[in-house]
Parts: C-alpha cells; structure tokens; sequence
C-alpha cells in the first residue's frame, strides 16, 4: 500500500504556533524531509519527536525528490517541512509536490503558520484580492522585467526579502513603481516582532540610516486606478512649471515624479525626449 506525503506548516518563530494536528505528523511519518536537518532537528527535539530526517532543499531537490517519491511509493508516509512556515511556498517544496501528485501520490496539507498570510492579516492593507510575488530575482534583466510586470497591478502585492538585500529592493521598488504606501513586517511571532507602516521614500530614508535586520515580508501598495490617475496633473506640465523657477530637468523631473506618485525613471525619460526636442 503507498504512502502519502504531508506537506506540514511549522513555526515561523513561536514554537507554540505548532499544531497539535502538525506533532502528531511528525511523530507518525516513517520520514521527514526537511530543508535543513540541523533546523529540523531543533523543532523535533524541542516537541520530544525522534524521526529520521533526509535532506531535501534546492541544489538537490530533483535527485532526493525521486528517490522520497519512490520510497512513499513502497508505502512510507513522508512529512515535508522547511526551515520556517508552510512548505512550497517560494520553497523548492513545491517540486517535490509536483512530483509526487504526478506520480499519483496522495499529498495532505497539514496547514499552518504562513509568513505572507501574517503580514498580510496585520498590515492594515486592502486584502480582497492580493498577490504573492516571492523574491525578486538577483539578476538585473529578470529583476527589471518582474517590476516592469507588476508596474499596473492594482492588487497589494506580498513579497519576501533578506535584510541585506532590502535596501536595493526599495530602491528598485521606488524608481520603477513611485512612491506608494508598504508595510515592511520583520521578526514575525519573534522577540523582536515589528509591521511598521510607512511609503517607499519614508522605507528607504530610515534604512538609508540604520541598516536592517531580520527577515522581511513586504506588502506593498497596488497601483491606483485609472480614475485616480485621470486626475493627476500631466508630469510633463509639472515638470516644465518646475523648470521655470529654475531646476535642472534632473530635479525637476524627480520632484514631478515625487509629488505624482510616479516611476522617477520613467518622468525622467519622458522630461529628456519632451523639452530636448524643444530646444
């Protein structure tokens, strides 16, 4: 008889947010799969759970993905869990996932704590409809595409980020999307647990400042509707009214775009093809 792969949700920071459902998993499967064992091993031995674990994380997912699948296959029962939170979830999870519904395998959703679903519950964000948008990409062309993708939605948008990297996410986020309102949730169920409310310019002066820590979930504005934007004054006529009390077409153009809530880069092209043809 197969067995089944439980996909189980652990503590993003509070180990007291473990199911009971979630201990008796875990204490059950014949194996757990986890991202890494050392993390793995702390969550076991802290609920008195003695299971044998095998590594499944990134660089090795295909390989040990085929042989977890075979093993439920002759009848073990598998839990998967990562490092914090709900499995596959921006997590190389979702492939072992996908390879055992392929397969035929039964997979159980043991549900639980989800970073994104936190910070999106307490950030005081339209949330009706929203989207999760993971990690930006560290390479510039698909970094610059995936913003250039989410330039229009109008849904609040959730992503992850490390703290190392947070500062060139706003930037990126500031010059392409303007500036628009995000909450930047850190140390979620932790010691030092923070969902500070502010826009991209306020983000990006404060971290500018003091360099971040923890691990971030940001829930960042949509872009407004259409209605909203008809009734914006032309960036262009902004930008020229700026020129006459005497600013460069650099500063004009930034100042235009701060007070419309606009992509600076973006008035900035528009400033350097309009009045460079006029002169």
């Amino acid at each position: 008889m197969a067995g089944k792969l439980y996909v189980v949700a652990t503590p993003i920071g509070n180990l007291g947010d473990l199911s009971p459902r979630a201990q008796q998993t875990l204490a059950q499967a014949d194996f757990i799969a986890a991202e890494d064992t050392r993390v793995g091993a702390k969550l076991l031995n802290a609920f008195g759970i003695k299971k044998p674990q095998v590594s499944y994380f990134e660089h090795n997912r295909r390989a040990k993905g085929e042989q977890i699948a075979r093993r439920i296959e002759a009848g073990e029962s598998c839990a998967l869990i990562t490092d914090a939170g709900t499995p596959a979830i921006s997590d190389p999870g979702c492939d072992l996932v996908e390879i055992c519904a392929g397969r035929g395998i039964e997979v159980v959703a043991v549900p639980g704590p989800c970073a994104a679903i936190a910070a999106l519950s307490i950030g005081g964000m339209p949330c009706g409809r929203w989207c999760f948008e993971g990690f930006l990409s560290v390479n510039k062309k698909s970094r610059r595409q995936h913003l250039e993708e989410i330039r229009e939605e109008k849904r609040t948008m959730v992503f992850y980020e490390a703290p190392h990297k947070l500062l060139r996410t706003l930037e990126d986020f500031y010059e392409t999307l303007g500036d628009r309102p995000i909450v930047l949730a850190r140390e979620l169920t932790k010691i030092h647990e923070e969902a500070w409310r502010a826009t991209l310019s306020q983000a990006l002066e404060r971290y500018r400042q003091t360099p971040p820590r923890g691990e971030f979930v940001l829930v960042l504005a949509g872009a407004p509707d259409q209605g909203e934007k008809e009734t914006e004054q032309d960036p262009m006529e902004l930008t020229a009214e700026l020129l006459e009390q005497g600013l460069s077409l650099s500063e004009a153009a930034k100042q235009a775009a701060r007070q419309l809530n606009l992509p600076k880069n973006s008035v900035y092209r528009q400033a350097l093809e309009r009045f460079s043809e006029e002169k």
